[in-house]
């Protein structure tokens, strides 16, 4: 019998059905959503923090494998539970408690965040982050990946948002990282090194955000370019015009077409297949009027054609375009390699003339769309797995536009995180002496290495494991 065999009769036997063994809960906790699935020994639903200190501190005399999971979303394998061991399901935790008064938002790590953003909307509140599967993810894995979302420009991500944390050290200990203030200075920064760590240095419980007020005003633009470099550059005037729309989308021509398909009208009426730029303008009807005035200006000068949404309504109408935009792509081939990268927004049309090299190299469609406010793009190489000559160009071209990003002074990974899927691509964005440091934090607080182990640090290139991908019932075919 296995020592993690053995750790989880005696984990069994102290937890009882809270541990749980089947083959359905164990398949269920192998894979999130990058499709990369590891079997676990058991799933653990843990009832209370007495259950994580117990679960942890046996994890760790034993050297089990310990992978957190909240709703799963994650799409670069960093859910997924790689070494095996055991997972511990905190999709449970959804407790919600907020403060109208301050502004705050206590929540376990189980919330889902679009029930966070209801809950604040309830009481004049509002959280920014909006990841576009808020649907359901929860907020522990949008700590874990610093989520960020189309608010991002001009709100910020989560970890613009976090005050305080609470959970475990990887040695079951429990920690309190920061207070329920706005201002907090007493000791190292503890909680920002937990942000972002994709659960490899601690297990969140709980979290107090803070909310801003919600906005009384609200108007959306869609506007039509000639190309995507035109599009780019009068981002590039709108925000050097110091106008900061709440949201600023961008889809390329590809991304445009297949809506197109998918829909069966145009996106823009007019402009066919034309790149767009949707933006939306927030706060209180003077600051939306006064920047509506603005944008048009900006508008009848810099853009082919432009349309206002004349109420909610149609204002969403136009959203949905942006929403479903990922899942058409599918038209295009059946497999994808979707990059969350982050270009400065200086090198805007020299990224567009890189991309469109890529693509003439590569002879693959690779439909772009993102946030422009903060040029966090996802990037969607596209190809059919069973054509290896198309697989093995996707491979290709996925490096080289890792390192022609890091080239022009941005990033491979904006929201989505390292996981497994981006590890190879580490050493492009870091030099040696900056990767050691990490791995130097990694170790300081998990020495026994049990959090999430495997991930970020060691190249795991997914295409030469086509086997660990499963295909779901629901999947494109």
């Amino acid at each position: 019998m296995s020592d993690h065999s053995q750790a989880t009769r005696l984990l069994r036997r102290k937890l009882g059905s809270r541990v749980a063994l089947s083959d359905e809960a164990r398949f269920r906790a192998s894979f999130d959503g990058s499709k990369l699935s590891f079997l676990p020994d058991a799933v653990i639903r843990p009832r209370s923090r007495d259950d994580i200190a117990a679960v942890l501190g046996l994890a760790n005399r034993r050297r089990v494998p310990v992978t957190v999971r909240g709703a799963g979303t994650s799409l670069t394998g960093s859910g997924s539970p790689l070494r095996g061991g055991w997972v511990l399901d905190l999709s449970g935790w959804r407790r919600i408690r907020v403060d109208a008064e301050a502004g705050m938002a206590r929540v376990q790590a189980g919330v889902v965040v679009d029930d966070l953003h209801r809950a604040a909307d309830a009481v004049g509140w509002f959280y920014p982050p909006d990841p576009a599967s808020k649907k359901y993810c929860t907020i522990g894995g949008n700590i874990a990946c610093n989520a960020g979302g189309m608010h991002g420009g001009r709100y910020g991500v989560t970890r613009d948002f976090v005050l305080a944390l609470e959970g475990f050290l990887p040695t079951g200990e429990f920690v309190r990282w920061g207070t329920p203030t706005r201002k907090y200075a007493a000791g190292f920064n503890l909680r920002d090194l937990w942000i972002g760590s994709e659960g490899m240095l601690g297990v969140v419980t709980e979290a107090t955000v803070r909310l801003i007020p919600r906005p009384a005003a609200r108007w959306t633009l869609l506007t039509s370019f000639t190309d995507e470099a035109a599009a780019l550059r009068a981002a590039r005037q709108l925000f050097a015009a110091r106008v900061q729309p709440a949201i600023c989308e961008f889809l390329d021509r590809f991304s445009v077409a297949c809506a197109e398909r998918v829909s069966g009208r145009p996106v823009f009426p007019g402009a066919a297949g034309c790149p767009v730029i949707l933006l939306e303008l927030a706060g209180s009807d003077g600051e939306v009027a006064d920047a509506r005035r603005e944008v048009l200006a900006w508008a009848k000068t810099a853009a082919s054609g432009w349309r206002e949404a004349a109420d909610r309504s149609e204002a969403e109408a136009l959203w949905a375009v942006r929403r479903t935009c990922s899942g058409a792509m599918f038209e295009l081939g059946d497999s994808k390699l979707n990059e969350d990268i982050v270009v400065p927004l200086a090198s805007y049309e020299r990224f567009a003339r890189f991309l469109e090299r890529l693509r003439r190299r590569s002879r693959l469609p690779i439909p772009t769309f993102g946030h422009l406010a903060d040029g966090n793009l996802h990037v969607n190489i596209m190809y059919h797995a069973a054509d290896r000559s198309e697989y093995l160009r996707a491979e290709k071209t996925v490096v080289e536009l890792m390192r022609g990003v890091v080239a022009l002074g941005g990033a491979i990974s904006g929201e989505h995180g390292i996981g497994l899927a981006k590890s190879p691509f580490l050493a492009i964005q870091h030099g040696p002496a900056e990767i050691r440091a990490m791995q130097a934090v990694k170790r300081a607080l998990d020495p026994n290495g049990i959090l999430n182990p495997g991930k970020m640090f060691t190249p795991f290139k997914v295409w030469e494991h086509p086997r660990l991908r499963i295909r779901l019932p629901w999947d494109h075919k």
